[in-house]
C-alpha cells in the first residue's frame, strides 16, 4: 500500500525541475533516469521517469517492467520512410511480436507484463532515437524508480538459474544452454553487428498502438496561444490498461497557460520537450511553493491540486505529461471556462470584498479566451 505524505511534508519538498542521470551504456546507447533522492516527489507520486538514448545500430535488449508505462518517442524517424526507430513489444499471452515502426511524437502505451526491445536502424551518424518513459511504480520494487528485468545479456534473468533448469525450460543439452545464457556479454543495450538483419517493421502494428501527438487532432487550438493533444482511452485504448492519462502541450513564445488544477485527484509529471519558460506553483494556504525557469530535459511533478501556470519565452515552451489517472479532468482559474465565471457576483464581490464595479470589470475580461494567452 502507498503511504502518502502529510501536508507539511510535500509543501516543504523541493519542486524544482531536474535532469536525469546515466545509469548504464555501451557504444549503443545509454540508459537515463530520474533519481527519488534528487526529485522526492517521485516517491511520494509513485512515479517512474527515464530516457532511453539508441545510437545508429543501438539495440536495447528485451526487458520487461514492473510498471506500466507511456513511452513518448522524443526524437527519431521510422524506416518506412527513411523512419529509424523500431519498437518490439509483445503483450501478454501473445502469441506474435508487434514490430512497430516509431517517429518522433509517438505515443505507446506500455501496460505490466509487456515485453519490448527498442532499436536505431538508422545509419552511422544519423539521429538518435530518444525515447521518453513515465509510468506509475505503485506496485514496483523500488519507490519513485522503474526496476527492469532482462531477458538477455549479462544482467538477464536466465543467468540467475542453473544450467539444468535453463536446459529443461527450453528443452535444449546442458551444453547448448550454457552457452546460449552466456554468449551475450552486453548489459542493457548492445551495438548490433554490421550486416545483421533485423526484423522489417510492420505499418500495419501501429493500429491501436501508437497515437502520434504531432499529427492527431487538436483537442485545443488557440491562435497565438497555444495547442493541446490529449491522450485518453478513446484515442488510445490501451491507456485504461495502464492507467495513466497523457497530453502534448505547445504553446506560443510569451504565450501563458491559465493557472489551473487537476480535480480528481491526480498527479501531474512534466517533462519540457523544447523551449524555455517560466513556472509557479501554488499550494495549501495560497503558498507559493515553486518558481523556477524550465528549460529542454528537465522534469518536475507537481502534487495533488496544486495550482500551476507556465509562459513561454520568446521560442515558445513544449512539454509531455502524465496525469496518474486515464481520463484526466482538470480546472482552470482563468478564461472562459474558469470557475470565477460561473461564481455568482454577488459572491465575488463579498469573497474579493471589492465594488460592484471591479466585480464587472473582472468579470468581463477573458470572455473569448480558453486556457492560453497571447501576448497583449
Amino acid at each position: 500500500m502507498v503511504q502518502r505524505s502529510s501536508n507539511a511534508e510535500v509543501m516543504s519538498m523541493d519542486l524544482s525541475p531536474k535532469k536525469p542521470a546515466k545509469a548504464y551504456g555501451s557504444d549503443g546507447g545509454s540508459y537515463y533516469d530520474w533519481s527519488p533522492a534528487e526529485l522526492a516527489m517521485l516517491g511520494v507520486a509513485s512515479i517512474g521517469a527515464a530516457k532511453l538514448h539508441l545510437n545508429a545500430g543501438g539495440l536495447s535488449l528485451p526487458s520487461y517492467s514492473d510498471s506500466a508505462k507511456v513511452a513518448y518517442v522524443l526524437q527519431g524517424a521510422g524506416i518506412l520512410r527513411n523512419l529509424a526507430g523500431i519498437c518490439g513489444l509483445v503483450l501478454q499471452e501473445a502469441a506474435k511480436e508487434k514490430v512497430i515502426p516509431v517517429k518522433t511524437g509517438d505515443t505507446l502505451a506500455l501496460p505490466f507484463g509487456a515485453a519490448t526491445w527498442w532499436h536505431n536502424a538508422a545509419e552511422a551518424g544519423d539521429t538518435e532515437l530518444v525515447v521518453l518513459f513515465l509510468g506509475d511504480i505503485s506496485k514496483g520494487h523500488t519507490p519513485g524508480r522503474f526496476t527492469n528485468f532482462q531477458l538477455t545479456g549479462a544482467t538477464g534473468i536466465f543467468t540467475g538459474f542453473s544450467t539444468e533448469f535453463v536446459a529443461r525450460a527450453w528443452d535444449l543439452d546442458q551444453d547448448s544452454a550454457a552457452s546460449l545464457v552466456s554468449t551475450q556479454p552486453g548489459t542493457g543495450i548492445i551495438k548490433i553487428a554490421a550486416g545483421h538483419r533485423m526484423p522489417e517493421p510492420r505499418a500495419e502494428d501501429r493500429e491501436g498502438m501508437v497515437l502520434n501527438c504531432l499529427e492527431a487532432p487538436l483537442d485545443v487550438d488557440i491562435n497565438g496561444g497555444g495547442r493541446v493533444v490529449v491522450l485518453n482511452t478513446a484515442n488510445l485504448p490501451l491507456v485504461k490498461e495502464v492507467g495513466l492519462g497523457a497530453d502534448l502541450v505547445r504553446i506560443d513564445g510569451h504565450s501563458m497557460c491559465s493557472p489551473g488544477f487537476s480535480c480528481d485527484s491526480a498527479y501531474q509529471v512534466t517533462y519540457i520537450v523544447r523551449g524555455s519558460g517560466r513556472v509557479q506553483v501554488v499550494g495549501i494556504n495560497g503558498t507559493r511553493v515553486l518558481e523556477t525557469r524550465v528549460e529542454a530535459g528537465c522534469l518536475f511533478i507537481v502534487p495533488r491540486f496544486f495550482v500551476i501556470s507556465k509562459i513561454a519565452d520568446e521560442t515558445g515552451l513544449e512539454w509531455f505529461s502524465i496525469i496518474t489517472t486515464p481520463n484526466p479532468i482538470f480546472s482552470h482559474l482563468a478564461g472562459r471556462t474558469s470557475v470565477w465565471k460561473a461564481i455568482s457576483p454577488a459572491v465575488l464581490e463579498a469573497s474579493f470584498n471589492t465594488t460592484p464595479e471591479m466585480e464587472k470589470m473582472f468579470r468581463s475580461k477573458r470572455l473569448d479566451s480558453e486556457i492560453f494567452f497571447a501576448p497583449s
